[in-house]
């Protein structure tokens, strides 16, 4: 049986390793467009590679799946992270966890990852080819014709697509012959522009926890953040991203964000710590002393817009400036202005709809013998190695099934 895989990203390259071991007897053909295969992963995690996420109770786990969490639920009964550090481990990559939950490999190098799985695709005797692109699957009822971009067209009994998402709808043109539901993409895992100049002076500076809420709608997430020389990042503002992605791109990424520095806080209790503040410390300058844990640099930026001055003792702070502190220190108002691309982690929310799609065997509903797997489909994940997580499985599961049978 002749299989082709398009997409020599994590998601192929691990369905093509399946699909050769799960069918010894088959040729397996791997056609990536570029020079290079796995060119994310590489860059993942800072050259890290962030894996996949220590969540290793399936409920939870679809739970950071704003598009897919549903339709994974089954899909991680069959592969899940449990089997992702088991199958690397037992190729003599051993994993390690951060204090976050993200896990990479011990050498802390994507190349590790990388080499085990070409090493095992060798092995498993893939052929992998670079610099064909595919740009059409026509299908022959039996098997499949793939024409390239070069014209040449090659014929295949079975086809396993792995070939990516992309930002456009028209990324997703070249599958339109199949006449599969696309779902429009559009950006997931971005981060927030604020035109706030005395903001970005304080670029580099991190609060570990904080809660973002997009005003006027139900848009909330907690977590560390991070200040940029743009405006604001880190996980909360990428969780915000991913969950809200349809539903910024329609506000055209212009709207208020609430920051709330210290979620722990109750308002009221919050007072009552300032005013114990403000009375034991009376003498002493409000800027000289951050308080609850906050940079030095970042809570002067914000007594400022409290209004107290840097001169100012804490014996001199009106109730006034104490109401308008504990304001800004539970709900900051700070207007979004657009987006920008997180590199090392672009995703896209959209791709072929997963009604097209037996999640069970990865195989298409309407075409017999054409899978899917990865960012080609309408799955994604938030930050923490969760969109690699969903490719092994993927390609676990669409390798096992384009490889199995006769």
């Amino acid at each position: 049986m002749r299989i082709a895989v398009i997409g020599g990203g994590a998601a192929g390259l691990f369905g093509a390793i399946h699909a050769a071991q799960q069918n010894p007897q088959s040729e397996i053909t791997l056609f990536e467009q570029s020079k290079n295969l796995l060119s994310k992963l590489l860059i993942s995690g800072g050259g890290r590679c962030n894996v996949t996420h220590a969540c290793f109770e399936n409920t939870l786990l679809v739970q950071n799946y704003p598009r897919g969490s549903r339709e994974l639920r089954g899909a991680f009964e069959q592969f899940s992270t449990t089997d992702t550090v088991k199958w690397f481990e037992s190729r003599g990559v051993k994993l390690k966890t951060e204090a976050d939950g993200r896990m990479f490999p011990v050498t802390d190098n994507s190349e590790t990852i990388a080499q085990c799985l070409l090493d095992t695709a060798k092995q498993a005797k893939v052929k992998i080819l670079t610099g064909q692109g595919v740009r059409k699957i026509k299908p022959l009822n039996p098997g499949y014709a793939l024409e390239f971009g070069d014209g040449n067209i090659k014929n295949f009994d079975r086809v396993l697509c792995a070939a990516g998402g992309g930002p456009k709808l028209a990324s997703y043109a070249w599958l339109s012959d199949l006449g599969l539901d696309i779902v429009p993409p559009v950006p997931s895992l971005f981060t927030f522009n604020i035109p706030d100049k005395t903001l970005h002076a304080l670029a580099g500076i991190s609060m570990p926890d904080a809660m973002m809420t997009v005003k006027g709608t139900h848009l909330s997430q907690r977590g560390p953040l991070l200040i940029t020389h743009w405006g604001m990042s880190g996980p909360a503002i990428l969780k915000l991203s991913a969950w809200g992605a349809r539903e910024l791109y329609e506000l055209g990424y212009r709207f208020t964000v609430s920051v709330c520095w210290l979620p722990e806080k109750k308002e009221d209790a919050l007072r009552a710590d300032i005013l114990a503040i403000k009375t034991e410390h009376n003498r002493k300058q409000v800027s000289s002393m951050p308080c609850f844990g906050f940079a030095g640099r970042l809570w002067k930026w914000i007594i400022a817009k409290a209004e107290i001055g840097e001169e100012v003792r804490w014996a001199d702070v009106s109730k006034k400036q104490i109401n308008l502190l504990v304001n800004l220190l539970l709900r900051m108002e700070l207007p979004v202005t657009g987006k920008s691309t997180f590199k090392e982690e672009f995703v896209t929310a959209g791709g072929i709809s997963l009604k097209e799609i037996n999640l069970k065997t990865m195989e298409s509903k309407k075409h017999p013998g054409l899978y899917f797997a990865g960012e080609v489909l309408d799955i994604d994940g938030v930050t923490g190695g969760f969109n690699f997580q969903a490719a092994w499985t993927g390609g676990y599961i669409a390798g096992m099934n384009v490889g199995g049978g006769d």
